[in-house]
């Protein structure tokens, strides 16, 4: 593989070119060829393009198809997180994305996202593209706003909050794995991403993966300009959207997938390469995901279908029970999830979960019973131990007098992302935290003192 260390920062660094079918890469980088490495689905292309082909959101997809590509294919230092990437993608019109307002506000969204340095370089594509054809699907006319759905519980309870108040002028866009809308008639555009990535012969290597925040900001922002509409709304409650960066684990770098800061460069990005305003809406982010599920059952006819919903972040090998694939229930998603659960007053069957009974005096006890003794330590424990302190950190941060300086950074870097004044951030931030606070007791304290989530657990 074409890649090395940049002596002069101690980071890894990879070059790649993104190539046409035929065409070779330059010496010394890696090629990622169309059609193999990057395969699009003229069906599902069609979804996209159902009235007008647009080469130039085409070719957004292709960018967002190889930042995925390359930052799948270099491995972290384990003693650094930066990396260096340097890309050649082939697009229409390659001075466009040259243009300094595109390329920087690229830059700057990918930068801060991942925590490494981009340098994308443009050139002109050689073939034509096959065009897929422009087909008939069921879109309103009106559409005000779309929003990215997926299998999640916070996707769930907020399209349909937000459905029921914005009817057929809400778009969905489909990132998941399953249409909830299969009865719904006639065809529907941004039923699925329609490009899929592969490493080629050897398995990618990185899983930190968090080029998939721009590769989600961005369908869902080319679905809204493509249907006209002004806002993409981001489903993820307070603890999902902020918690990443207020609280982060060893010597990871703070996650912004979900963060204003975020899809405000974003916005920046998408109004250069189309000259259409998107705007990113978080009408859930002073929230808990709890509040949220609250609601939803509360005011959706829908409401009991939140136990549909998945949350784990482990593969089916890793939390499977007699074939059958389960939550996990210790990751921190899993652990958000149950806690969230607890604080609307509901409840899920054991049988949900790996670990059934997160009162248990030990970890090991926790599990189903004929879960295997080998698959329950390892990095599975690692898991559960930072998924349990990353919540418990987060219940006390409010009130811990080392964070203080941190909390009001983040409180004006928030208020400059989402034009509001600091004042009124720093107090929602603060209302926020001190739900989850009331929350995460309230959890702990409802499995048991002996619990081993209790011992692991220090702000409860």
């Amino acid at each position: 593989m074409a890649q090395c260390s940049d002596r002069h920062q101690s980071r890894p660094v990879l070059a790649v070119d993104i190539v046409e079918p035929g065409v070779r890469a330059r010496r010394g980088r890696v090629a990622c060829e169309i059609g193999a490495n990057i395969s699009f689905n003229l069906a599902d292309l069609e979804s996209y393009f159902f009235a007008v082909w647009n080469p130039t959101a085409y070719d957004a997809l292709l960018v967002a198809a190889a930042v995925e590509f390359a930052d799948r294919t270099l491995r972290r230092s384990s003693v650094s997180w930066p990396r260096g990437f340097a890309l050649r993608i082939p697009v229409e019109d390659p001075d466009h994305w040259n243009g300094k307002d595109v390329s920087e506000t690229l830059r700057d969204a990918l930068s801060l996202l991942t925590g490494d340095s981009w340098e994308i370089d443009f050139c002109k594509r050689r073939k034509p593209l096959e065009r897929p054809r422009q087909g008939h699907f069921t879109l309103e006319q009106a559409v005000q706003a779309v929003i990215p759905f997926s299998d999640g519980l916070d996707s769930r309870c907020v399209a349909g909050l937000t459905a029921r108040k914005m009817g057929d002028r809400l778009q969905r866009v489909r990132l998941g794995t399953k249409d909830y809308d299969d009865h719904l008639p006639g065809r529907r555009p941004f039923t699925t991403i329609p490009y899929n990535v592969s490493p080629g012969v050897k398995s990618f290597v990185e899983s930190s993966a968090r080029s998939r925040g721009f590769k989600f900001a961005l369908i869902s922002g080319i679905a809204a300009y493509l249907s006209q509409a002004r806002d993409v709304i981001v489903p993820e409650s307070g603890q999902g959207a902020l918690g990443p960066t207020l609280v982060v684990v060893g010597q990871a770098y703070e996650d912004y997938r979900s963060h204003p800061r975020f899809t405000a460069l974003m916005e920046k990005f998408l109004c250069a390469l189309l000259g259409y305003h998107v705007r990113y809406r978080f009408p859930r982010l002073w929230n808990t995901k709890g509040e949220t599920l609250r609601q939803f059952v509360n005011e959706c006819e829908d409401g009991d279908t939140w136990k549909e919903t998945w949350s784990c972040w482990q593969q089916n090998r890793h939390s499977s029970v007699n074939g059958k694939r389960r939550h996990c229930g210790v990751c921190a998603a899993c652990m958000l999830r149950r806690l969230s659960v607890n604080a609307a007053g509901l409840s899920e069957p054991p049988e949900a979960y790996v670990w059934e009974n997160l009162g248990a005096a030990s970890y090991s006890d926790g599990t189903a019973k004929t879960f295997p003794e080998k698959k329950k330590m390892g990095r599975m424990h690692h898991y559960a131990i930072a998924g349990a302190l990353y919540l418990d950190h987060l219940a006390g941060l409010r009130t811990s007098a080392g964070d203080a300086n941190a909390l009001g950074l983040h409180a004006f870097q928030l208020s400059r992302a989402l034009g509001m004044t600091e004042a009124d951030c720093r107090a929602r931030l603060d209302r926020l935290l001190e739900q989850h606070e009331r929350e995460w007791k309230s959890f702990v304290n409802s499995l048991g003192q002996s619990s081993f989530v209790a011992r692991w657990a220090v702000a409860a």
